[in-house]
């Protein structure tokens, strides 16, 4: 696979330092990245060498949920929230192929993300980009790219889909998810996937990977427990199954390969405004 070399970067982006969404596109198998992004996945190989199972099953349940939304809900507008590098099946793709007229509107800082994110403004008219800091949910919804071009009145879908886990527990992650909350209209939805402890035999596992990540170069990914995780739901009522690993929510089919302890420490639900 052929890889960015160092020497070519944009003057904007430090390689001197892992970006949280290069790090997500090396685990997936994309391009661009740069050394120190493989060194976070390489590192943290070495205690689960099934870790990019994580960006997988993340990436995957993204699709599903977009998929949900669009077909059985009459939801046609989507925040996704550290929207990352662009992949195969993005956000957009999967709702606009279902609803022609769904507008999606992906939030995120990474200046290797914000180039990407221009891009899509120039090929897609209901694709728009907002530069915002995603932990600060008053900078999202004040800004013209989300405030001018979804009609906030009315239901969003909004999306933190391996986002929170990035988020320290001094940013107070269920703070912020309650004002994103009180902020949406009734009638809307809120999916997260989230790295998880389960508090059982694979905690060890999650904890090992947790303390590579952090001391990483990329310098984050906490693995919350179940309370932690449900309590990025304020006052939404749960999609069954609730909060489940995220290859077990609303599978395209039986799991027929063998289940990766990686696979339980990662988990992802939905949840409905009332």
């Amino acid at each position: 696979m052929a890889q960015p070399t160092e020497g070519r970067a944009p003057a904007y982006i430090d390689t001197s330092k892992a970006s949280i969404a290069r790090v997500y596109d090396y685990a997936l198998g994309g391009k661009d990245n740069y050394e120190v992004d493989r060194e976070t996945i390489e590192r943290v190989r070495k205690v689960a060498p099934e870790v990019n199972q994580l960006a997988i099953d993340n990436r995957a349940f993204l699709i599903r949920a977009s998929r949900f939304i669009a077909t059985q809900t009459s939801i046609t507008q989507f925040l996704d929230c550290g929207s990352g590098l662009p992949t195969a099946e993005n956000t957009h793709q999967v709702v606009q192929r279902l609803q022609p007229e769904a507008r999606v509107v992906y939030v995120d800082n990474d200046p290797t993300v914000i180039a990407h994110g221009r891009a899509l403004l120039e090929d897609n008219e209901l694709t728009h980009f907002s530069a915002a800091d995603i932990r600060d949910p008053q900078a999202v919804f004040s800004d013209p790219a989300v405030d001018g071009f979804l009609d906030l009145d009315q239901p969003v879908a909004l999306f933190q889909i391996g986002t929170i886990h990035h988020f320290e527990d001094s940013d107070r992650p269920q703070k912020i998810m309650a004002d994103y909350v009180e902020r949406l209209a009734p009638g809307s939805m809120v999916a997260i996937a989230h790295f998880f402890d389960p508090e059982n035999a694979d905690s060890d596992l999650a904890r090992r990977m947790e303390q590579v990540f952090v001391h990483s170069p990329m310098g984050s990914g906490r693995f919350r427990t179940m309370a932690e995780i449900q309590g990025l739901f304020p006052g939404l009522e749960m999609v069954d199954p609730g909060v489940v690993p995220c290859y077990r929510w609303w599978p395209d089919g039986p799991q027929l390969g063998p289940e990766d302890a990686v696979q339980r420490c990662i988990v992802g639900g939905v949840g409905i405004k009332k």
